[in-house]
């Protein structure tokens, strides 16, 4: 969005905060177009930035991402962690958080960046559906109510037990709680937010397997160019700072709340 564009809604409402969900997020696409990652999510976000100051809005929740530490040194990634995003991506997050810290500085513009691991699950009356799904949970229960023929599994020779990728998967109202939390922040700062708890692509199938009653067929790839092996978030800052406590902690907790809104709506939310 153009600054002019960000005026405009600053003129028309009265705004407290802003929550900055606005992002190309797809990280294969990334490696493909990487201008298009860094024009909109360092200049698109740089526009904001300059119109919250213009018009006295000073605190900002914004929607980082795992992808900005690459392949980490640990196995539990805490917000110390050095960060070596390996595809534009994660770079283009990790160069809007770092101007974050100037705008606190120099404007007392407050913020609150949170690091999203894998975000999964739906609530009674929203599911994940994009126009374009890239995302491993929904893509198997595609499979399993028969809009698909197989799941995918990219990359099976990754050091992990099993050879495929390990990730943190987050339920979407713990990210919420977390938001929500985030707005009475006292101080600025950055959050990782997960469970602790690593899964792998092969075990997330089998959670499907398991929570749908189905078989899901599974064809194996090759890896995807900027995929790290292990995404695991440690979230005790979050956890201490923010009172932010996951209700939900299991996988198949996660899986089983994400295919009663799938079942429910087959066609997603064109139904």
């Amino acid at each position: 969005m153009t600054a002019l564009r960000f005026d405009a809604v600053f003129a028309a409402y009265r705004i407290d905060a802003v929550m900055h969900f606005a992002a190309s997020a797809l990280v294969a696409e990334s490696m493909q177009k990487p201008y298009k990652y860094f024009h909109n999510n360092v200049c698109g976000g740089l526009n904001l930035l300059n119109a919250m100051v213009e018009n006295d809005v000073r605190r900002l929740v914004f929607s980082s991402t795992c992808a900005t530490f690459g392949i980490a040194d640990r196995v539990l990634i805490d917000e110390d962690t050095p960060q070596n995003p390996i595809n534009p991506y994660g770079a283009s997050k990790l160069l809007f958080e770092n101007v974050l810290p100037w705008f606190d500085q120099i404007h007392g513009l407050v913020f609150v960046a949170l690091r999203y691991f894998n975000v999964a699950g739906a609530s009674e009356k929203y599911g994940e559906h994009h126009r374009t799904e890239t995302h491993l949970i929904p893509r198997v229960l595609q499979v399993a109510l028969g809009h698909l023929s197989n799941a995918e599994i990219y990359g099976t020779d990754f050091p992990t037990p099993d050879g495929t990728c390990i990730r943190d998967y987050i339920h979407v109202r713990d990210l919420a709680s977390a938001h929500i939390l985030a707005l009475s922040a006292d101080n600025s700062g950055f959050y990782n937010l997960g469970t602790g708890g690593g899964t792998s692509v092969r075990e997330a199938i089998n959670a499907c397997r398991k929570v749908t009653g189905h078989a899901i067929p599974a064809i194996e790839k090759p890896r995807r160019a900027g995929d790290p092996a292990r995404l695991i978030a440690s979230s005790e800052r979050a956890r201490k700072s923010l009172g932010w406590k996951p209700q939900f902690e299991n996988i198949e907790a996660i899986v089983e709340s994400a295919w009663r809104w799938h079942a429910a709506h087959p066609a997603g939310y064109q139904d």
